[in-house]
């Protein structure tokens, strides 16, 4: 059975999802500048020993690619949405 969103619901789940894309692009570009701030200093102080750069850049990374995930790849559906097909679940288990 398909479930009909209305017109106020539909703009908050667009409100939803701007934001976390906004949140997400904060994320990345925050990511970049601060890795590129760790790289320069690595790279002015320590002569090409040790990559220490490489934890946060791969830590802080990975977690940028799981946000990019659930935001761009694993949508999910709209909270009443999800409530709706539960509830409808359950009337038909009785």
């Amino acid at each position: 059975m398909t479930h009909q969103m209305t017109e106020e619901q539909i703009q908050e789940e667009a409100r939803k999802r701007v934001k976390a894309k906004r949140d997400f692009y904060s994320n990345l570009g925050a990511w970049a500048v601060v890795n590129v701030v760790l790289i320069i200093i690595w790279s002015l102080t320590n002569n090409g020993g040790h990559w220490w750069f490489l934890y946060p850049l791969c830590i802080w990374g990975f977690f940028v690619l799981v946000q990019f995930l659930q935001v761009f790849v694993f949508k999910q559906k709209p909270e009443s949405l999800a409530i709706q097909e539960e509830a409808e679940k359950i009337k038909r288990d009785q």
